[in-house]
C-alpha cells in the first residue's frame, strides 16, 4: 500500500544525499499541501513512450532520483536479456537537466556492467533510433519531452530494434522499477569515474554521417529537387531544438539551394523563449517563420519539435494566406506522394503496405484502395508501428512503404523505428518541389487530394486535467463511457463501437465480434453510418490529458466542417468537457 503523500514528502526531506538546492525546493512547499499531494500522490508513470513529467522534486516529477530508478530498472531488463556487451545508446535533447539526466543514466548503466554509447552533443530522436540499430545495441535512452512545454522532461526507452520499448519489455522494466527503493537500491559510479571507464564510449561524427548517408540514399525523386532548385524556396524552424543540424545537412545533401532558417529559433534554448510551447501543431509557434516566409515569398514552411520526431507544415494558399496543415493532412499528402512516386517507378507490389494509427483519418483507407496497397491499423504509439514492421520482416509478408499517426509523427523509411522528422522533411521538400514543378503549391495539392477522394475534416482536442483530481476524472470518464456506451452523438447514430481494452467491437444489432490482435489499450472508438466519420477518446500515456479525436467526410469542405463542428459539440456536451 502506498504511503500518504505527506509521509513521502518528509521521507524525501530526510535523505542525506539531497543537494542543497533540492532540499530548498522541498522546504519551499512545506505549507503547501496541494503541492505536496501533487508531487507525491503517485510515481511518475512509465507509459507508451517511457516516462515524462514536470521537472522538480517528488515521486511524480522528473529529477535525478526518478531518472536513476528508471535507468536501474532498464539496466535490470538489459542484463536479464544478456545485453550488457551489446550495450545501450544514450542521447538527449536541449531541455533543462537533459545533460544531467543523460549522465545519471550512463552512470547507472556502467555501474551495472553495461556498455554505454553516449552521444557527445544533443541529437534528434531518429538519430538515436538509427544508432541503436546500426551499433546492434540492446537498448537506447533518449532524454526528452518532445513537444511538451518548457517545464517538462522525459526518459524515453528503446529496444534492440530501435523502436520504443515493446510492451512485454516495458512491463518488465516497470516491474523492476517498482521493486527498487528510490534512494537505496540504485548503484552508480561517479562523474569522474565515468569518463575513465572502458565501458563508456563517446559517439558523434561517425554516427551522424552514417545516418545522413542513409537518409539521402532513400530520396524517392532526387531529380525533382535538382529541376526546381533555383526557384523553389522554403523556411525552416527547429523550434530551438535538435533538428537544426541534421535537417539542414540533409536538405543541403539533396540539393536544396534556397533554404531559409528562422534565426531566432535556430538558437538552442531550453526556455523556448520565442513560443508559448514548442509544438509544431500550433500556428502560434510559426509566427516568426511565417513573417520570414512573407519577406522571401516562400510558399512552404516546415518546423520540427525540439527532439525532431514531429513535423509541422505551414503552406500558402491561393489568396496568400499561410495555413497550418494538420497531421492528418500532411500525412495524407505524403501517403499520396510516396505511393504515386513509387507506382510511377514501378516499385509498388501486391505486398506493399502502409500503417496508420486507429485514431488517424479514414482518408488513408481511400488512398490505400486507390493504389491497391494493404492498410494496417495499429494503436497509438510508434512502438506498435515498429512491432508491425518487424512482423513484416520476420514473416516476409509485406513491404513497408509509409506510416504515420495524426499527432504529426511520420515514418517514411524503416531504417528508423520511431517518428522521424529528418527523413520526413526531406520527403516534404521533394513533394512540394514536385507540385512546384507543375505550377502548384502544396495547398493546391491538398485541394486536389480532396477533389480526388472526398473532403475530409478532422480535429484532435486535447483536454488537460492536471493533478490527482484530473487523473481521477479521466479514469471516471473512460469507465463510465465504457459501462454506458452511447448510441448516438446528437442526432447522428453510432453503428459500431470499438473497445480496445476489451478488444471487442459492438454492432448496432446487439452482436459483438473480436477486434483482432491489438494489445489491450484504454481507447474507445465510435463509427457513424458513413464509415468515414468516427469519434475516439483516449487518455494520454505520459501526460495528464484525455484526447478526443474526430474525423468526417463530405462532398465539400463546408459540409465536412459543418458536420465535424456539430459532432464535436455533441461529444463535448456528452462528456462534460
Amino acid at each position: 500500500m502506498r504511503k500518504p503523500s505527506i509521509d513521502l514528502y518528509h521521507e524525501w526531506l530526510s535523505q542525506p544525499v539531497l543537494e542543497e538546492n533540492e532540499r530548498t525546493e522541498l522546504l519551499q512547499i512545506t505549507a503547501d499541501t496541494a503541492q505536496i499531494e501533487d508531487r507525491f500522490y503517485c510515481d511518475l508513470a512509465f507509459g507508451t513512450a517511457g516516462m515524462r513529467g514536470v521537472c522538480g522534486m517528488g515521486t511524480n516529477r522528473m529529477n535525478r532520483y526518478t531518472v536513476r530508478r528508471a535507468a536501474a530498472g532498464l539496466a535490470q531488463h538489459i542484463a536479464s536479456e544478456g545485453g550488457q556487451n551489446a550495450g545501450v545508446v544514450i542521447s538527449r535533447d536541449i531541455r533543462r537537466f537533459s545533460d544531467i539526466f543523460a549522465r545519471e543514466t550512463a552512470k547507472v548503466m556502467v555501474a551495472a556492467g553495461i556498455k554505454v554509447y553516449f552521444f557527445e552533443s544533443p541529437h534528434a530522436v531518429p538519430e538515436i533510433s538509427f544508432a541503436v540499430r546500426r551499433l546492434g545495441a540492446a537498448a537506447g535512452v533518449m532524454i526528452t519531452a518532445s513537444h511538451n512545454p518548457r517545464e517538462y522532461n522525459g526518459f524515453k526507452a528503446y529496444g534492440p530494434d530501435g523502436g520504443q520499448l515493446a510492451m512485454a519489455a516495458s512491463d518488465r522494466v516497470v516491474a523492476a522499477i517498482q521493486s527498487l527503493d528510490m534512494f537505496g537500491h540504485t548503484e552508480m559510479i561517479s562523474d569522474d569515474e565515468l569518463g575513465q571507464n572502458p565501458l563508456f564510449e563517446m559517439i558523434g561524427e561517425a554516427a551522424d554521417q552514417a545516418f545522413l548517408d542513409t537518409v539521402a540514399s532513400h530520396s524517392i525523386n532526387p531529380e525533382i529537387i535538382t529541376q526546381t532548385a533555383d526557384d523553389f524556396s522554403l523556411v525552416y524552424t527547429p523550434f530551438h531544438g535538435t533538428g537544426l543540424r541534421p535537417v539542414t545537412a540533409i536538405l543541403d545533401r539533396i540539393g536544396v539551394k534556397n533554404l531559409i532558417v528562422e534565426p531566432h529559433q535556430a538558437v538552442a534554448d531550453p526556455d523556448f523563449s520565442t513560443v508559448k510551447s514548442p509544438n509544431p501543431e500550433d500556428m502560434e509557434g510559426f509566427a516568426l517563420a511565417t513573417e520570414l516566409a512573407r519577406r522571401h515569398n516562400a510558399s512552404l514552411i516546415v518546423g520540427t519539435d525540439p527532439d525532431a520526431d514531429r513535423v509541422g507544415v505551414v503552406v500558402r494558399d491561393a489568396s496568400g494566406k499561410y495555413r497550418t496543415l494538420s497531421g492528418n493532412q500532411t500525412g495524407a499528402l505524403l501517403c499520396e506522394y510516396v505511393l504515386s512516386a513509387k507506382q510511377a517507378k514501378g516499385v509498388l507490389t501486391p505486398r506493399s503496405a502502409i500503417i496508420k494509427s486507429v485514431v488517424t483519418t479514414e482518408l488513408i483507407d481511400a488512398i490505400a484502395k486507390a493504389y491497391n496497397v494493404t492498410l494496417f491499423n495499429v494503436l497509438t504509439g510508434f512502438k506498435f508501428f515498429a512491432d508491425r514492421i518487424a512482423k513484416f520482416e520476420h514473416e516476409q509478408s509485406f513491404t513497408y512503404e509509409f506510416g504515420f499517426e495524426e499527432s504529426y509523427g511520420y515514418l517514411p523509411f524503416p531504417y528508423v523505428r520511431d517518428k522521424d522528422a529528418v527523413s520526413t522533411v526531406m520527403l516534404i521538400c521533394e513533394m512540394a518541389a514536385s507540385y512546384h514543378a507543375r505550377g502548384m503549391t502544396l495547398y493546391d495539392g491538398l485541394i486536389a487530394l480532396y477533389e480526388k477522394y472526398g473532403y475530409y475534416a478532422e480535429k484532435t482536442i486535447p483536454i488537460v486535467l492536471p493533478g490527482k483530481d484530473g487523473m481521477e476524472r479521466i479514469a471516471h470518464i473512460m469507465q463510465s463511457t465504457r459501462e454506458n456506451m452511447p448510441d448516438e452523438f446528437g442526432s447522428i447514430k453510432i453503428v459500431r463501437k470499438q473497445d480496445f481494452l476489451e478488444n471487442r467491437e459492438y454492432l448496432s444489432d446487439g452482436s459483438s465480434v473480436a477486434l483482432g490482435d491489438y494489445p489491450k489499450s484504454n481507447v474507445l472508438k465510435f463509427y457513424m453510418a458513413d464509415e468515414a466519420t468516427f469519434v475516439a477518446i483516449r487518455p494520454s500515456g505520459t501526460e495528464p490529458k484525455v484526447k478526443l479525436y474526430f474525423s468526417t467526410a463530405a462532398g465539400s469542405m463546408d459540409k465536412a466542417e459543418g458536420q465535424l463542428n456539430y459532432i464535436m459539440g455533441a461529444v463535448r456536451s456528452r462528456f462534460g468537457l
